[in-house]
C-alpha cells in the first residue's frame, strides 16, 4: 500500500499518527544520547543527582574562594593603614 502523496509528491499522513512517530523518534533519541555518555543504566538517576550535588559543591567552593580572597585582601589593606597610622604617630619609639 503505498501512502497518500500531496501534489507536490510530499507523503501525508494523520497529525496524531504524526506526532507519535516523532515521540517515538524523539525517546529514542534522548536514550541513545544518554547511553552515549553512560546514563542508560538502573543507577542513572542516582548518577546525575551526584553530579548536580558535586556541581553545587563545586559552585560554593568557587564562592567561598572568592570571598576568602577579598577578606584577606582587605585585611592586609587596613594592616598597612593602622602600620603607616602607628608609623606617622611614632608608636614604636622612632627617633626625635
Amino acid at each position: 500500500m503505498t501512502p497518500p502523496r500531496s501534489d507536490q509528491g510530499f507523503v501525508r499522513m494523520p497529525d496524531d499518527e504524526f506526532e507519535a512517530m516523532l515521540a517515538r523518534a524523539a525517546e529514542k533519541g534522548a536514550k541513545r544520547a544518554l547511553a552515549d555518555v553512560g546514563l542508560d543504566g538502573d543507577e542513572a538517576a542516582l548518577d546525575i543527582r551526584d553530579l548536580r550535588s558535586m556541581l553545587d559543591l563545586l559552585r560554593l567552593v568557587r564562592r567561598t574562594a572568592v570571598q576568602t580572597v577579598v577578606r584577606a585582601v582587605t585585611t592586609a589593606v587596613l594592616l598597612a593603614l593602622l602600620a603607616g597610622i602607628a608609623i606617622k604617630m611614632k608608636v614604636f619609639g622612632g627617633s626625635p
